[in-house]
C-alpha cells in the first residue's frame, strides 16, 4: 500500500495499492507496452481537485515531465510547451520573470500544469483555454495525439479530458501562447481597487495583487487541508437571476457571452448561513465560503456530509443547484 497523505490537498489519510511516476512520454510508454499500467487506475496531478472518500484500490499515475520550452515567437506572442509535470505556479513565475502577459490572474492556483489542460482552471477573468493552443497525449494503449484547443471542448471547467471514456488519456504536455505586449485583465473582483495602492502597473505588481487577494481568503492547503474552491459557480439564466433580484436587489452576478449569467456560489452559501460553520471536523472556511476546510483528521465521507448540507441550502433558499467543482474518488 502506498500513502497519499502527500499527494491530496485536502490531507485525507488513505492510501492506492500501487504507485507510479514516469518523467518522459518514452518512460510512460514503455509501461504501457509492459503491461505496467493496469486497471484501475488514476491519474493524477498535485492532488489540489480531489477527494478521496476511502482507499483507492488500484494504481495511481503522476507525471514528472518538466520542462518550458519555446517553440515560437513574433513581435506580439510567444508559444511555449510546458512537460505536465511543471507545477503550476511555478509556469506563472517563470511568465512574469520574462514579461509574458496571460497568465498572472492565474497565480498561486495549486496543481499542476497537466491538470491545468484538464479542469480548464480559472480565476479573475482568466481561464486555462484563453491561453492554451494544444494539448499533447498518450492513451492507455501507448497512442500519442495532439490536440487543439477546438477539440478540447473547454467550458466553465470541464473539458473533453473529463469525461468518463476519457480518463485513459494522459495529458504530457500543454502549450500556451502568450503576449508580449502588455495585456491585463482587471475588472474582476476587487483588482482596480488593489491595484490603486501601487504607483504603476507591472506584470510583478499585477502577480502581487492577484496572490494577496487569494491569501486573503483562501486557507493554505499545508495547514488546513482544502482543494480551493469546492463549488462551480452555478449558471443561470438571465429570467431566473431578475426573479431572484426581486427578493435580493444586490445579488451579485457576472454576465456570459451566451446571454445567461453566473452567479457567485460563495455569495449563496454564505447568505445561507454557512461561513465559518462546520460539521465535525469538517468546516466551511470563514474568510472565503466557497471553500470547504478539513480542519484535522476529517474523512472524506465528512466532507461529502457538509457539501451534501451546503447544497441542500442554497437549493432551498435560491432554487439553484451548486455542483461540486473537486473531482470526488469514491471507488
Amino acid at each position: 500500500m502506498f500513502s497519499l497523505l502527500s499527494h491530496n490537498t485536502f490531507g485525507i489519510d488513505v492510501n492506492a495499492t500501487r504507485f507510479f511516476e514516469y518523467a518522459s512520454v518514452e518512460e510512460l510508454k514503455q509501461q504501457i507496452a509492459q503491461g505496467a499500467i493496469t486497471t484501475p487506475f488514476l491519474h493524477i496531478g498535485g492532488g489540489s481537485n480531489l477527494l478521496f472518500t476511502k482507499d483507492y484500490d488500484g494504481l495511481i499515475l503522476h507525471s514528472c515531465i518538466s520542462g518550458i520550452e519555446v517553440t515560437e515567437e513574433t513581435e506580439q506572442f510567444i508559444s511555449v510547451r510546458v512537460g505536465a509535470g511543471v507545477v503550476w505556479d511555478d509556469f506563472v513565475v517563470y511568465c512574469v520573470r520574462n514579461g509574458w502577459y496571460g497568465v498572472e490572474n492565474l497565480s498561486l492556483i495549486p496543481g499542476e500544469v497537466g491538470a491545468s489542460a484538464v479542469q480548464n482552471i480559472g480565476a479573475y477573468g482568466v481561464e486555462a483555454k484563453d491561453l492554451i493552443t494544444a494539448v499533447e497525449t498518450v492513451n492507455f494503449h501507448g497512442e500519442e495525439r495532439v490536440y487543439t484547443v477546438d477539440e478540447c471542448e473547454y467550458s466553465y471547467r470541464n473539458s473533453i479530458f473529463k469525461r468518463p471514456e476519457n480518463r485513459t488519456i494522459f495529458v504530457t504536455y500543454v502549450c500556451f501562447r502568450l503576449s508580449k505586449k502588455e495585456k491585463f485583465t482587471l475588472d474582476y473582483g476587487t483588482i482596480r481597487q488593489e491595484l490603486e495602492k501601487y504607483p504603476k502597473l507591472t506584470l510583478d505588481i499585477v502577480r502581487k495583487v492577484i496572490i494577496d487577494i487569494r491569501e486573503s481568503k483562501l486557507p493554505d492547503p499545508k495547514v488546513m487541508g482544502n482543494a480551493g474552491s469546492f463549488f462551480m459557480n452555478p449558471i443561470v439564466s438571465r429570467e431566473k437571476l431578475e426573479t431572484l433580484q426581486q427578493e435580493y436587489p444586490r445579488i451579485p452576478y457576472y454576465e456570459l457571452n451566451d446571454g445567461q449569467v453566473k452567479i457567485p456560489a460563495g455569495w449563496m452559501i454564505d447568505q445561507c448561513g454557512w461561513k465559518g460553520k462546520a460539521l465535525g471536523p469538517a468546516a466551511v472556511h470563514d474568510k472565503q465560503a466557497l471553500v470547504l476546510v478539513n480542519r484535522g483528521g476529517a474523512k472524506g465521507s465528512d466532507i461529502i456530509a457538509l457539501s451534501d448540507a451546503v447544497c441542500t441550502s442554497v437549493r432551498e433558499k435560491f432554487g439553484i443547484d451548486i455542483h461540486p467543482e473537486v473531482y470526488i474518488i469514491d471507488n
